[in-house]
C-alpha cells in the first residue's frame, strides 16, 4: 500500500523488454536506501517488485498486463519517473490509500496556468466517471491528488507549486498520458450495489449492520450518535 506522496523523483537506467513483458532499471537512491529483495515500489503509480539492486537502483519485472494497462511501456532510458516507497506501519496517511493497482491511462487535454499554479483536465473513461466525484480522491501517476472538477468524461487537479516541482506532473503537456487509480472505496462500493443489492435491502445484510452501527468506523457496538469509548465522529 502507498499513500500517493511521491519521495522522489527516479530515472529510467535501461528498459529491457523481452516479447510483452520486460526488466525495468531505474535510479532511485532514497527507494533503495532501505529496500531489499521482494519490496514493493510505486513507479509512476505502479506497484512493482524489487528483484534486483545496486547502490542507487533497482530493477522490478513488468508483466505484460501492466505494460497494456499504464504508461509504462512509454518510458525510454533518461525519462524521469515518479517513485514512492511502501508505506510502513505507523506511517501517517499524507495522501489517501493508493493501491498501486491501476485503472488505466487517462490523456491530459488542457493545463490552465494560474498565478502559481496550474489546473489540468484528463480524459475520463466511462467506466470510471461513477468513481470520480468532485473533491474526492484519485491518483494520477501515483501522485494522490483531490478532483477539483468532474464531467461525464473528463476530470481537473489543481496543483500546487510542489507537487509541480516534485513530481513528473509539472512537465506534462496536452497529449500525453497518465496513470491513473480511482478510490479503492469508491470501487469496493460500485461493487457492492452491483453485486449485493440483498445485503442493501437487508437489515442483516453487511451494510445493514453499518447502518445500525454494529459495525464501522465508530467502533465495536459505536455509532455516529454514540460512538465508542476512546471513538470520535
Amino acid at each position: 500500500m502507498f499513500t500517493g506522496i511521491i519521495e522522489e523523483l527516479g530515472e529510467v537506467l535501461a528498459w529491457d523488454r523481452a516479447g510483452d513483458s520486460g526488466r525495468l532499471t531505474i535510479k532511485a537512491p532514497l527507494a533503495v536506501s532501505d529496500a531489499k529483495h521482494g519490496d514493493s515500489i510505486s513507479v509512476d503509480g505502479v506497484c512493482l517488485t524489487v528483484v534486483d539492486q545496486g547502490p542507487d537502483w533497482f530493477t522490478a519485472d513488468v508483466m505484460a498486463v501492466s505494460i497494456a494497462m499504464s504508461t509504462l511501456g512509454e518510458r525510454k532510458v533518461g525519462d524521469r519517473v515518479d517513485i514512492e516507497r511502501a508505506a510502513a506501519l505507523g506511517d501517517r496517511l499524507g495522501g489517501h490509500i493508493v493501491q498501486g493497482h491501476i485503472d488505466g491511462t487517462a490523456t491530459l487535454l488542457t493545463v490552465t496556468p494560474g498565478d502559481a499554479w496550474r489546473v489540468l483536465r484528463f480524459t475520463l473513461d466511462p467506466e470510471h466517471a461513477p468513481l470520480v466525484v468532485r473533491k474526492g480522491s484519485i491518483a494520477v501517476n501515483g501522485v494522490s491528488l483531490t478532483v477539483s472538477d468532474a464531467g461525464d468524461d473528463w476530470f481537473e487537479v489543481s496543483l500546487i507549486p510542489e507537487t509541480l516541482a516534485a513530481t513528473t506532473l509539472g512537465t506534462l503537456t496536452p497529449g500525453d498520458r497518465v496513470n491513473i487509480e480511482t478510490d479503492i472505496v469508491a470501487r469496493h462500493v460500485q461493487r457492492l450495489i452491483h453485486f449485493g443489492a440483498g445485503a442493501l435491502e437487508s437489515p442483516s445484510g453487511a451494510v445493514g449492520a453499518f447502518a445500525a452501527g454494529s459495525v464501522g468506523i465508530y467502533g465495536h457496538g459505536g455509532s455516529a450518535d454514540s460512538p465508542a469509548t476512546g471513538g470520535n465522529a
